[in-house]
């Protein structure tokens, strides 16, 4: 599964890796300011946006970005690695009920 986490700390990138890797999640991590942030999205099966720890007009581009190609955003306020543990397990929740529907 490719997810992008959008927004969160610099000193706990290794662990927010260290975390997606655990749970078989190939993680890509934005938490700066980014060129076309939108069209480097298109990869992905979900987002993660730690809506603490990013501008409103970051904010409003990923959520375009994401409602235009139908991927699933997952928000959290708080930007620990247990609240991106949260919302990884919530992606993959999702990702089972989406596949448990269509059969």
């Amino acid at each position: 599964m490719r997810i992008a986490l959008v927004g969160g700390i610099n000193r706990l990138q290794k662990h927010y890796l260290q975390e997606a890797a655990k749970l078989g999640v190939e993680l890509r991590i934005f938490n700066r300011s980014e060129v076309d942030l939108p069209a480097k999205l298109g990869w992905t099966e979900a987002v993660v946006l730690f809506t603490g720890q990013v501008s409103h007009r970051a904010r409003l581009q990923v959520m375009g970005a994401a409602l235009s190609r139908s991927i699933p955003v997952f928000q959290s306020h708080n930007c620990g690695v247990c609240a991106l543990r949260n919302c990884l397990n919530c992606v993959k929740v999702d990702r089972v009920g989406e596949r448990s529907a269509a059969a």
